[in-house]
């Protein structure tokens, strides 16, 4: 956990033209028991929750408008399950793209969807991120 002010000016504000509004603090879980502890300490004292990725968002949804806590998921970013049979794979949120793509390339599977920016899968899915891939590839 970080409450450091350079820490927290960094998880304040995204790409857009947004004013940053700084969380209180930061915490960087690694395993989803560590969220669940998170987000069951945070809706005990009802402080906001703010989902960190890369930042590369353009929506201003990641500034702590209200305070609260930033979680940063960069830590978590591994492949937990791949099903190269049924083209699919299950993550955790922190995996980038190009992560997810170098990881893919052997199996000859690729993750077409490309916002124009090296995003997080959980990003791109709270923002609905597809990128100009997404209408030739679905």
């Amino acid at each position: 956990m970080s409450t450091s002010e350079a820490v927290r000016i960094q998880h304040g504000h995204d790409e857009s033209y947004h004013a940053p509004h700084a969380p209180a603090a930061v915490v960087y879980p690694r395993s989803t028991e560590q969220v669940a502890a998170i987000v069951k300490a945070c809706a005990a004292h009802k402080c906001p929750i703010i989902p960190f990725g890369t930042g590369t968002g353009l929506e201003g949804g990641i500034t702590a408008i209200q305070g609260g806590i930033t979680m940063n998921l960069t830590e978590m970013k591994s492949i937990t399950a791949l099903n190269v049979e049924d083209f699919d794979c299950t993550v955790q949120p922190g995996i980038t793209r190009t992560a997810l793509n170098r990881e893919l390339r052997s199996t000859g599977l690729w993750f077409p969807v490309d916002p124009g920016a090296d995003a997080s899968l959980c990003g791109m899915c709270a923002t609905s991120a597809s990128g100009t891939n997404a209408v030739r590839y679905g």
